[in-house]
């Protein structure tokens, strides 16, 4: 069974189809690419994954459950954007993940914040960027959870710090959870997917084992992306 399936899912913003009839199946365990040039409709399957939007055709399995409110239960989701204001600090926003999130860890936090040296009195709006992007990836992988999603982990973050998230992601994943990471930045990631999904202009263009894809086309995955989107701009 899978641990997460995707049944004829489509989602239109007006005239716009961002995703066309979706269908996918992810074991449980697996590390997936979502690989995609910007405004392929992966920013809203994570939202459909997620619980974010609610208004779509189609079916989300989780577990071998049709999605519910209880499934938000089971994700950790890093967004591509800051879900923190300046008015924080980062002792306040752990005790809103605390109360919050039942299996958050307080522990796997604070050695994430000595790990990224985040001083845990300070405010957030006094953190750098690349600290604030850790400070986040920190509350999500805090969580003890059964599905780790991250938009956009590295995008916009120096290299320094786009090789600790990618790093930390990969270390500190549980055994048996299974990881979903959303990147138009191929190169830096390559190495890490179990499996990979080619998602274009809304529609499922390649998923397959990675190593399978890699074998077959005898191409390097930043190629084999650069072959399925040379026709996007």
């Amino acid at each position: 069974m899978a641990f997460l399936e995707l049944r004829n899912v489509s989602k239109r913003y007006g005239n716009l189809n961002a995703l066309n009839d979706v269908s996918l199946s992810i074991k449980k365990g697996s590390v997936v690419g979502l690989l995609g040039p910007n405004g392929s409709g992966k920013t809203t399957m994570i939202k459909l994954i997620t619980g974010m939007l609610r208004h779509y055709k189609g079916t989300v399995f989780l577990e071998g459950l049709p999605w519910s409110y209880r499934s938000k239960a089971l994700i950790s989701y890093l967004p591509d954007v800051f879900i923190f204001d300046g008015q924080h600090s980062v002792k306040g926003l752990m005790r809103y993940y605390r109360d919050m999130y039942p299996d958050f860890n307080e522990l796997t936090f604070l050695s994430l914040l000595e790990r990224f040296k985040i001083d845990r009195r300070g405010q957030f709006k006094q953190l750098s960027k690349g600290n604030k992007e850790k400070l986040q990836l920190a509350f999500v992988l805090a969580r003890e959870a059964d599905l780790y999603i991250f938009d956009e982990p590295i995008g916009g973050v120096d290299p320094v710090v786009r090789e600790i998230i990618l790093d930390t992601i990969m270390e500190f994943k549980q055994t048996d959870a299974t990881v979903i990471l959303a990147t138009h930045q191929i190169h830096d990631v390559e190495p890490l997917f179990d499996e990979v999904i080619f998602l274009k202009e809304g529609s499922i263009h390649t998923h397959e084992d990675t190593k399978t894809l890699l074998s077959r086309s005898n191409r390097s995955l930043v190629d084999c992306f650069k072959e399925a989107f040379r026709d996007v701009h």
